[in-house]
């Protein structure tokens, strides 16, 4: 070797300190199980049990206007009491109020259990507008929640900040954590935030945007229709389908790889809402509800799965009957590609497996970890169990557990080499029995 130790040392000790920073900053999918949506409405319309009262309108919904056999009750994932574009610019008094009441009822919800399994608000943006009455919604909405709660916040709970720009303001809000947490006795690192990428300013600065946040950022969501309306895409053709927002959630999966932030689409705005109400509708108005919610399932449908295909599995839902469908083309996407990918992988990891133990180089790791993915997403939705899961794929609890189709690979290598070892420890001891037996049959050992 030409070059000295030292200088090696010196340029591997470097790399060391990159790889550990690397390491530190994007490490990986945490293998918590992420929402597959959220609900935003209005902080002024919250209640203590809304997970079970719009599981009950879906299921309204779908009796009324798909009836087939199912039960949604428990289908809200993720809630947040909006005091944005869902609640609007109300006087300062009444805002007050209904950060107080949206709290209290959050904490009957605690005690109670009817929460759901992720929930959070989202404030108002920190621009130099808004940044005070943002402030005192979040002061008095936590104030409220811990001293009803009993110095305590929900699981998983999260503050949305909208309509980001710049990372100071992410920075703003880690900032106010560290003052409220101490005030109101909650542990340090409790309260996180999740950021909304709404603008285009904000595609540009997005990975300076959660490193503002300190540790405190767990969520990236986009938002359709400001960002569209940035872009100066009219009302007509703003659509979670556009060019332009495609290229906006691409560089977000760009910037956010290996962060282990969930990603989150934006909402389809057309909703499954009947014209007609009452109980005593002509023919033709039932026709016509039925139309109408039908094509805005459809067009929901279709969002879906595009969003899908585009690898965020997590989205926004603004109207109870727009579970129905969240969920309809959830299970379509997984299990109709069930068989196949099941198929796939048990083959993939046979295949890649005799590659590895022969010596020769397997390169398509990439596609094995693919496959992998989809079955986690499916189970993370409910579309199949993991013992299901287990049973398709030929793999082990432990393998689909550590989500990585490269260590399934290691452990699978490691294990055979182990086999391979036995074996011939089995061969020495046959081989030493058998030179006994010989050695007895010549009188040579009694």
């Amino acid at each position: 070797m030409t070059l000295r130790d030292e200088a090696v040392r010196a340029v591997f000790e470097r790399l060391r300190g990159a790889n550990l920073e690397f390491s530190r900053t994007q490490p990986g999918d945490s293998g918590r199980r992420q929402p597959v949506h959220t609900v935003y409405g209005g902080a002024h319309l919250f209640k203590a049990d809304i997970a079970s009262r719009l599981g009950s309108l879906a299921l309204r919904a779908l009796e009324d206007y798909a009836p087939i056999p199912a039960d949604l009750a428990a289908a809200v994932e993720d809630f947040r009491a909006d005091f944005e574009d869902g609640y609007g610019n109300r006087p300062d008094a009444e805002e007050d109020g209904h950060a107080e009441a949206a709290a209290r009822e959050m904490a009957v919800g605690l005690a109670s259990g009817s929460l759901p399994a992720f929930i959070g608000i989202r404030i108002k943006p920190f621009t130099e507008e808004l940044k005070a009455r943002s402030l005192r919604t979040l002061d008095l909405f936590l104030t409220a929640l811990v001293r009803e709660a009993g110095g305590r916040l929900p699981e998983n709970f999260v503050v949305t900040l909208p309509k980001v720009t710049i990372p100071e303001q992410v920075a703003a809000l880690a900032d106010l954590f560290d003052l409220l947490e101490p005030a109101l006795g909650l542990p340090q690192g409790t309260l996180r935030l999740e950021i909304m990428i709404e603008t285009p300013q904000s595609i540009l600065r997005l990975p300076s945007l959660p490193v503002a946040g300190r540790g405190r950022c767990v969520a990236a969501h986009f938002g359709t229709y400001d960002y569209t309306a940035a872009c100066n895409i009219t009302a007509e053709h703003q659509s979670m389908t556009h060019p332009v927002c495609d290229f906006a959630k691409h560089m977000m999966q760009v910037a956010y790889a290996g962060t282990g932030l969930w990603l989150s689409d934006g909402a389809t705005n057309v909703l499954p809402v009947p014209p007609h109400r009452g109980s005593d509708l002509t023919a033709a108005q039932i026709a016509e509800n039925r139309a109408v919610v039908h094509r805005a399932w459809r067009l929901h449908a279709e969002h879906v799965r595009h969003s899908l295909v585009g690898g965020f599995y997590q989205g926004w839902d603004l109207h109870p009957a727009q579970l129905v469908t969240r969920y309809a083309a959830l299970y379509a996407f997984f299990l109709e590609g069930l068989d196949a990918a099941s198929d796939r992988l048990r083959n993939f990891v046979q295949k890649a497996a005799q590659a590895t133990l022969v010596g020769e180089v397997f390169d398509d790791a990439a596609t094995g970890q693919g496959l992998l993915n989809y079955f986690l997403r499916a189970v993370n939705c409910g579309a199949i169990t993991e013992e299901e899961a287990l049973e398709r794929s030929g793999l082990t609890l432990a393998e689909l557990r550590g989500r990585s189709f490269v260590r399934i690979l290691e452990r699978r290598r490691d294990a055979h080499d182990l086999a391979v070892v036995a074996e011939r420890q089995d061969e020495d001891l046959i081989s030493l029995e058998e030179m006994k037996r010989r050695l007895r049959k010549d009188g040579l050992i009694k």
